[in-house]
């Protein structure tokens, strides 16, 4: 007998699986100079597409920014804004220099001002006649116009919503506003002020898709009942509003939320 092994039946020696299996990298087949056969196969693969799918954090950190800045433009346009509070025609409900968030999204779905309501308007015309107007730098106006910060130039104002259209509002010496007649109880008044005795304007009928607005420092307001009797007749178009005011975010110790007070219910 010889020692010679048996054939495989692919014509290699037996055993010549094993062999394969055992063999070092540096004898794999295609491995040369000693060096490591690249790998194959599905792990090849997967390394390839692994390879330099991570960015440097220098070039992610631009579009990382400008989307954050498409995102607050989008936030401002569509959903929410900044302002600040200019004077004190709405204290004590808001102070000079509070910072107020205005809903601007339920206008889009058809939704319109209702009584009680806080709510910042485009001036009807001459309302804001003589008042100063901040200036701001030109940090500060591209911050706003992103929404980052409230406008200082804008010529916007903040009153309450105390009548709609078709409403009946009476508003006469040593009496309390009526809408529709019945009185407002309004805990939200300025102390010391008085409903209307500084202004009274009588009894106003307000027009379809307008509004009658005053402010809750009714003594430091020039509200509807102080341009009764110009062009307009103090009514504010419902489409000059912006949108409705529902919190106090700044300063801090100042935060609080502005829901319609209950008087203006089932009015």
């Amino acid at each position: 007998m010889t020692d010679e092994k048996e054939s495989a039946p692919d014509g290699r020696a037996g055993g010549g699986e094993a062999a394969t299996l055992g063999r070092s990298p540096q004898d794999a087949p295609g491995a040369t100079d000693g060096t490591a056969a690249a790998p194959t196969g599905r792990r090849w693969r997967r390394r390839r597409r692994g390879e330099g799918a991570r960015r440097p954090l220098w070039k992610e950190l631009p579009i990382l920014i400008g989307c954050a800045l498409v995102l607050a433009l989008l936030v401002k346009t569509f959903l929410v804004q900044a302002f600040s509070i200019p004077s004190g025609s709405m204290e004590n409900t808001l102070q000079p220099g509070d910072r107020v968030l205005v809903d601007k999204l339920t206008p889009w779905f058809g939704s319109e001002p209702e009584r009680g309501e806080v709510v910042v308007f485009r001036d009807p015309g001459g309302w804001m006649d003589g008042t100063p107007i901040h200036r701001p730098n030109a940090v500060q106006k591209a911050l706003s116009f992103i929404g980052l910060m409230p406008s200082g130039e804008e010529q916007d104002l903040i009153k309450r919503v105390i009548a709609v259209g078709g409403d009946t509002v009476e508003c006469n010496r040593g009496e309390p506003v009526k809408v529709n007649g019945k009185a407002l109880d309004e805990p939200y008044i300025y102390p010391g002020s008085t409903p209307c005795d500084d202004s009274a304007v009588g009894t106003v009928k307000v027009p379809k898709d307008h509004l009658w607005v005053m402010g809750d420092h009714r003594n430091d307001s020039r509200d509807s009942r102080f341009h009764a009797q110009e062009p307009g007749g103090g009514f504010v178009p419902v489409k000059n509003v912006i949108g409705r005011a529902f919190t106090v975010t700044w300063p801090v110790s100042r935060w609080a939320t502005l829901p319609v007070p209950g008087t203006f219910h089932n009015r």
